[in-house]
C-alpha cells in the first residue's frame, strides 16, 4: 500500500496524463494501472481535474476567425490551381457596387446554404490590403483593430455598424470606414443576409 501511494505521489501520474512522461515511464504507468486499481483511479482523477480546469478557463473563439481562416485556405487553393491574381479598387467614400461587378458576378462567390452566421470569400490579398466579399446573417461580434483600417461597402441587405456609442445605419451602396482602436460590431437589420465588400488596409 505504501509503495503504491508513494508511486502516485511521485509525480509520474501527472507526467503521464500531461504527455511529458518518457516512453519508459509511460509504459511503466500503463503496466501499473493494468494491475492496480489505485493507480488507475489516480490517472482518472487527475485527467478529470485537468479537463475541468480547461473547461473553467476556456475562451470562446471569435466567430469571425473560422470563416476568415476558411476563406484564406480557399484563396490559397484557388491561387495554387492557377487563378490569376486580381486587384480590386481601394474602397473609398465614392466607391460604387458596380466597381466590384467583376467579382460579385463570379459563380463561385456565393454564400453556401449551410452558413451559420458569417461567410467570406477573399478576392485579393497582399501584405498591405485584403479585400473580401462577406455575408453576415445576423451579426459580427465586437472587435478592435490596432494595425489595420477596416472599410465596408454594403452590397445587399441592411445593417447597423455600431462604433463605440455611434450607430451607423447602412443600406446597399453605403460606405463606412472604421477608425483604429475603436470597438465596433455589425448587426444585420434586413430579412436577408447583409452582403458587403470588406477591405482591411494595413495601418
Amino acid at each position: 500500500m505504501k509503495e503504491t501511494s508513494e508511486y502516485i505521489r511521485s509525480g509520474i501520474i501527472e507526467a503521464y496524463v500531461l504527455g511529458v512522461a518518457t516512453p519508459v515511464e509511460a509504459k511503466e504507468v500503463e503496466e501499473m494501472a493494468a494491475g492496480n486499481a489505485e493507480v488507475l483511479a489516480a490517472i482518472d482523477e487527475f485527467s478529470q481535474m485537468i479537463e475541468q480546469e480547461a473547461l473553467s478557463n476556456a475562451i470562446t473563439p471569435d466567430p469571425i476567425i473560422k470563416p476568415m481562416f476558411l476563406a484564406t485556405i480557399n484563396y490559397i487553393d484557388r491561387m495554387e490551381k492557377g487563378e490569376t491574381m486580381s486587384f480590386p479598387p481601394m474602397l473609398q467614400k465614392e466607391s460604387k457596387i458596380a466597381d466590384y461587378k467583376e467579382w460579385l458576378s463570379r459563380p463561385d462567390m456565393i454564400m453556401p446554404p449551410d452558413t451559420e452566421d458569417v461567410h467570406a470569400r477573399i478576392i485579393c490579398y497582399t501584405p498591405e490590403v485584403t479585400t473580401a466579399i462577406v455575408w453576415i446573417k445576423d451579426m459580427a461580434p465586437s472587435e478592435v483593430h490596432t494595425n489595420e483600417i477596416e472599410k465596408f461597402l454594403i452590397v445587399e441587405g441592411t445593417c447597423e455598424i455600431i462604433i463605440e456609442k455611434d450607430i451607423h445605419s447602412l443600406k446597399a451602396g453605403d460606405f463606412l470606414e472604421i477608425p483604429l482602436y475603436k470597438s465596433h460590431y455589425v448587426k444585420v437589420t434586413s430579412g436577408i443576409p447583409c452582403k458587403v465588400i470588406l477591405q482591411r488596409v494595413a495601418a
